[in-house]
């Protein structure tokens, strides 16, 4: 196992983030984040005063510091192009190199672009799609196609540009300098869009407590035209005071909120978008992806199945059996499909819930079902919606039906279908006897056969070595079998 770290100097801010990495794997064990104000200096006198830089110095020994005790191995040091707009800006790189070591390097554009669009692909399940970014000086349209970028335009203008002045106006004016020619012209109806950068998270965030959406999850979020309109006409006449009071709204960076809406309510009309996924997607981790996993990672991966095994990856210990649990659940719901009655799209939630089964074992080890809700739903799993996360976090719950609440599940009632409720039951007692039928913490129990008498069913074991231990466990399920599917239980 290794250590990475990336520093990342913007308009805004000097961030830090350090990653413990293994096997193409990776886990985000440190991040640190120093407000600055780079953008507003060279948008005012295109220099980097000696106190920004005293200051800035400062901060990247600090974090020189943390980077040594952590024993990291390699540092990764960015910067965008903005830095280009300080006539001085030789002689701060080379300051920095001679007090702190750190040699950093400027992005461009193309750079730039290509880092976000490893991101992209890594935090949203979408093969054919276009992703829109809007930044601090410059905003990308990039279209992709199976991991691959077909064409890209670099629109002059982003949430540090948009001037004082009426608000729809500047709309009008952004909407006319949107020129998307040849590639881009068309966004078919199977493409996905995706919407990234802080305006995107932003709005998302304000858009959510106007729906009252009772998930606090940016990543994945759908933000239709609709709500876009109505986030916008509610944030536009907001004084600074009342932006920077929203709860989620970075303090220092509120007065950039309003403009970064303009960009994107422009985009949304020049580009006819009628819906936005917004994701997490950031620099850091593109540049993770390009420099250290996608060396070691199939080009084409499954983003949920890497999601949960990087989840494994840092919290397996050697009693562990997450992977059993898996593959005996995937048997039971296909062997059991005449008796759940539940067509495929539950497959996904059942492997998040299956795979991370005892995930809430990190707040009570004997209790573990009780606490695995929040764990799923807010762990950053990548390739699944926020309807699947919420099921497959009461799958999980409801391995013990006692602790399920009808109160709990009421919060979530516009997101979730009464579909969804037979669902996680019938699947959290799949879960349960797949817990059990590993019971001796190894794969005795390699497959099952149902057959199905009457009011009865009876599981058939076919077993490598003795696996009475197995099937004592799991007769134990039997009166939460009854209770769910209304058919007494037999396993041999």
């Amino acid at each position: 196992m290794e250590k990475i770290a990336i520093i990342e100097l913007n308009e805004k801010a000097l961030n830090l983030s350090i990653y413990k990495v293994n096997n193409g794997k990776y886990y985000l064990a440190l991040f640190k984040k120093q407000n600055v104000a780079l953008g507003r200096e060279l948008d005012t006198s295109e220099l980097i005063n000696p106190n920004s830089k005293n200051e800035m110095i400062e901060v990247l020994k600090v974090y020189r510091r943390l980077i040594e005790n952590y024993s990291v191995s390699k540092i990764i040091s960015v910067t965008t192009n903005v830095l280009y707009k300080a006539r001085n800006y030789r002689g701060f790189l080379d300051e920095i190199f001679n007090n702190t070591g750190l040699n950093f390097i400027i992005l461009n554009d193309e750079d730039y672009i290509k880092s976000l669009f490893n991101a992209v692909v890594n935090s949203i399940d979408s093969a054919k799609g276009v992703f829109v970014y809007v930044g601090a000086y410059a905003s990308y349209v990039v279209k992709y196609n199976r991991r691959a970028i077909l064409g890209s335009v670099t629109l002059p203008f982003g949430s540090c540009t948009v001037g004082d002045g009426d608000i729809d106006e500047k709309v009008k004016e952004l909407k006319k300098q949107i020129v998307i020619d040849g590639i881009l012209k068309d966004i078919d109806d199977e493409s996905k869009v995706v919407g990234l950068g802080d305006a995107f998270i932003s709005l998302g965030k304000i858009a959510k407590k106007i729906m009252r959406y009772p998930l606090d999850v940016d990543n994945n979020f759908l933000l239709t035209k609709e709500n876009m309109h109505k986030t916008f006409a509610f944030v536009k006449d907001l004084e600074i005071e009342k932006i920077k009071k929203i709860k989620g709204i970075d303090y220092d960076n509120a007065d950039k909120v309003v403009a970064g809406f303009v960009v994107i309510k422009a985009l949304y009309e020049a580009l006819s978008l009628k819906e936005v996924t917004i994701s997490n997607a950031n620099l850091r981790a593109g540049l993770l992806q390009i420099n250290i996993l996608n060396a070691v990672q199939e080009k084409f991966n499954d983003l949920l199945s890497n999601s949960l095994e990087n989840y494994y990856e840092f919290n397996n210990d050697e009693f562990s059996i997450n992977p059993y649990v898996y593959n005996m659940a995937i048997i039971l719901f296909k062997q059991l499909k005449v008796m759940h009655k539940l067509p495929r799209f539950y497959v996904k939630p059942l492997r998040i819930a299956s795979f991370m089964f005892d995930c809430g074992k990190c707040i009570n080890s004997e209790y573990y079902s009780k606490y695995g809700f929040d764990k799923i739903v807010f762990s950053d799993l990548a390739g699944v919606t926020h309807r699947e996360l919420l099921i497959a976090g009461f799958i999980c719950i409801c391995q013990n039906l006692d602790d399920f609440s009808l109160n709990e599940w009421i919060k979530y009632k516009d997101i979730l279908t009464e579909e969804d409720l037979d669902a996680v039951r019938k699947l959290g007692i799949i879960v349960k006897l797949a817990v059990a039928l590993n019971a001796s913490r190894k794969p005795i129990v390699q497959d099952i056969v149902c057959d199905i008498l009457g009011d009865s069913i009876i599981m058939k074991t076919v077993v490598e070595g003795d696996a009475s231990y197995e099937i004592l466990e799991g007769m134990k399920v039997a009166q939460d079998y009854k209770k769910v599917y209304k058919k007494s239980l037999q396993i041999i």
